[in-house]
Formats: structure tokens, sequence, C-alpha cells
């Protein structure tokens, strides 16, 4: 593997607090140097990438929240598609939730999709081990055996630990491991049936709802249940201010307690489904204008720790259906580095901070160690263009699933290149 000089490029490592432009040198697959004079000629035989004063080079972006196909749902997405997709985001290490067919409830199967994400030459793939067997919410998982297996954290992807006694309980046995317990934070009950927020625009609609408190009711209890039990807690896409406000109080205390959220819940707002648009029909739904910009507050401010993508491929057929009965989810690999930067171009983050919430802090609550440009580091790089303007066109995505809820959205930053380890990984000159 020859060396590769980047060159004229803004260098961004929030883990260590670089920001400045400089020049990066890979060799044998780990950065050798972010320090490295302009005299100091290129070693032999290297590449040497120019970014032109305009092109900015930080981490792969670390992506903790994402559903694939594999295993059962192949026709939805596979690990490679879902791979490319990551790379031609910037996306070199995903953490992928464990509601597949079968679930992940067993070691085998943990060890199964790491050895995956290697296989691909892509990415990484951080496995969360289901919380309960089946994620149906009642018999506990093998947290213990589940981690020794690799994976990263425990979760029922999209479904709430609905019993208090039994989330207890979970947050008990996992603070044995130091274990991090991640909740999908809505009262089932409350959700049930429901498919947009409640509000005028779903009455209108004749559209089943879902209050918004049903997030911060579940948040509120899982709280106190944190409190009691010393566990680990993280909340998965929170999207409204109450439910904020709650883990804000919480982070004050001193609470274990951290969260992310995902683009459509500081970009888009509930009335992007106003012609009933299925792709925009999301778990939890899109939200009132108000939470939308609390969820910027909450970006800005730190109390959300990180940005993910949220990413859930469905089927073409999933999603042409009435919308009270189409599939929720929207895809969103490709698309969060641009809509995450779309904070930095409204003033609402600097360059640094957003490039923080997709790499540096998001690994750092999964206990990783990607997310870093630190001398000695595996070569997991992203570099794009800030200011490159594109429209979101779906059918055009890498990718199987198009299922974008930020369709015909102009959005401005594109990723140039991406590389694994030293490996040019997407973009022209990929191998």
């Amino acid at each position: 593997m020859k060396p590769v000089l980047f060159e004229n490029s803004r260098l961004i490592d929030p883990a260590s607090g670089l920001d400045r432009p400089g020049r990066l040198l890979v060799q044998g697959g780990v950065i050798a140097g972010t320090d490295l004079p302009q005299a100091e000629g290129a070693p032999e035989g290297a590449e040497v990438i120019d970014g032109g004063g305009q092109l900015v080079l930080c981490p792969g972006l670390v992506d903790m929240r994402v559903t694939i196909g594999e295993p059962g749902f192949e026709y939805r997405e596979t690990v490679l598609s879902a791979a490319k997709a990551a790379v031609a985001g910037g996306i070199t290490t995903i953490a992928v939730l464990p509601n597949t067919s079968p679930t992940i409830d067993n070691p085998a199967l943990a060890r199964l999709l790491r050895a995956r994400g290697e296989e691909t030459g892509l990415i990484d793939i951080l496995p969360y081990g289901a919380l309960t067997r089946g994620c149906a919410g009642t018999e506990m998982a093998e947290i213990g055996l589940l981690a020794e297996a690799g994976a990263i954290a425990f979760t029922d992807g999209p479904h709430a630990i609905a019993d208090s006694r039994t989330m207890r309980q979970m947050l008990t046995y996992a603070k044995g491991f130091g274990a991090l317990i991640v909740q999908h934070p809505e009262d089932p009950s409350l959700a049930r049936g429901g498919c947009a927020t409640d509000g005028e625009l779903a009455t209108r609609l004749g559209l089943p709802g879902i209050p918004a408190a049903a997030e911060a009711i579940l948040i509120a209890r899982d709280l106190r249940l944190a409190r009691m039990t010393g566990g680990r807690l993280h909340f998965g896409h929170v999207s409204t201010a109450e439910g904020l406000d709650l883990i804000r109080r919480a982070k004050a205390d001193g609470l274990r307690v951290t969260c992310d959220t995902a683009p459509p819940y500081f970009d888009l707002n509930e009335t992007v489904i106003g012609d009933f648009r299925t792709y925009a029909k999301l778990s939890p739904p899109l939200r009132a204008e108000a939470d939308r910009r609390a969820v910027c507050a909450g970006l800005a401010d730190g109390t959300i720790d990180a940005i993910a993508s949220d990413h859930m491929p469905c089927d073409a057929d999933d999603k042409r259906q009435p919308f009270a009965v189409a599939a929720a989810g929207g895809t969103g690999l490709c698309t969060l580095l641009a809509v995450t930067l779309a904070q930095v171009h409204a003033g609402n983050l600097d360059m640094g901070a957003a490039i923080a919430l997709l790499t540096h802090r998001p690994a750092s609550v999964l206990g990783s160690s990607a997310g870093t440009l630190a001398v000695g580091a595996p070569a997991d790089l992203c570099l794009f263009n800030p200011d490159t303007g594109w429209i979101v066109r779906a059918g055009d995505l890498p990718g199987k699933a198009q299922n974008t809820p930020f369709d015909g959205r102009a959005l401005e930053g594109r990723v140039v290149g991406t590389w694994k380890k030293g490996r040019r990984v997407f973009g022209a000159q990929a191998a």
C-alpha cells in the first residue's frame, strides 16, 4: 500500500482539538503524521491529494444507529449495499441495530456481523446486542456473552422496553458488565396505532396521532430508573423539546445518560407529510416546528451527544401504501454529513462541533476507538467540500433503499473521498 499525503486541506479532529490547515500523511494504513512542515517533501512513491485550500479532512464518520436488512431482509439492504452507501457519505464505522431476522440475541450472530463488515473492506460494523430475546421486550438476552462476542451496547432497536420492572432489571444487570442500554424513547401504549404527531395537522389529514408527550413520559420513567440503579442509559433519536429538557436536567444532576438525534428531527418538521408523503413517515414521527427548533438548540448547547443517520431501509412496496399502513423509516447514510452541515451553514454549529457530533462523540458514547486522526490510528478518513451543492434524488442514491425523507432537498457539502485503513474506498480513484 503506497503512502498518501494530503495537502492544503483543513484538518479537523475533535478528539484532539485539531482544527487548522495542514498536511496529513498515511503510511501502512495508519496515520503517520498530522504536523508535517511544508518544506518536507512527499515520501517516495506517495500519492499526493491536494485539497486546494477548500477541502476538509476529518476522521471517517461514526454512525451509531443503522438498520440493515441482513440477515433476513436482504431485499431491503445487505451489508455490502449498506457499506457502499455508507462510504459514499464518508462513514467508515456503523453501529447496527439487532432487529434482524433472526435477531442479534446470540453471540454467533454478533461475531458474524463484525466479520461481514470486515469482508466488505469498506466499513467496520459494531453490532448492538438485543436487550431481550427476539427483541420481544420480556426475557433478557445473554448480555454477558453478547458483550464477549463484541456487542457494542444493548437495545431492542425501534421497540421500547415497556415494562418498568423489566427495564429496571436490565439496567441493574447491565451495570455489572459496564454495558450501555439504548432505549427507543416512546411509550408504546400511547404510540400504538399512531403514525403522525398528534395535533392539528394529523387531525386535518385524518391520521391517527401519537402525542409528543409519549417521548417525554418514557424518558422521565427511564431517568428515574437510571437514578435508582446507577446504570448507563442512552436515548436514541430524541425529537421533542420536553424530552430534551428532561435529559438536560438529568445531565446537570450527574446521571450517566446520553442521547442522539437524527437529521430529520433538526432539518424537517411535520408539515413535510402534508401530502401523505410516505417517505417522510418515520419513527418517531416528524414533530412540530417548536420541537425542531428545540433539537437545534440541543445540538448547539451540547445536550445531544451525537447525530446518527437512523438509516432504516424500506422496499418500495413497504412505502407504496396508504400513509397509515406504510412502513416507517427513512434512509440516511449518504445524507448524514450534508444535512448536518446545513446547521453549520445556518450558523447554529461551527464546523468542529458538527464533526464532533459525527465522529468522536458517538465513538465515545459507544466506547469505540474510532473517530480520530491520532498518529498511529487506522487511516479511516473523510475528505469533503463543505460548499459543493447538490440535490437529493430518490432513485439515484447509493445502496438498495431509496426511501429518503430528503427527496428534492438542496444541500451543500459533498464527500470527495473516503479511506478505510489507508485504502480509498469511495471517490474517483477508489479501488
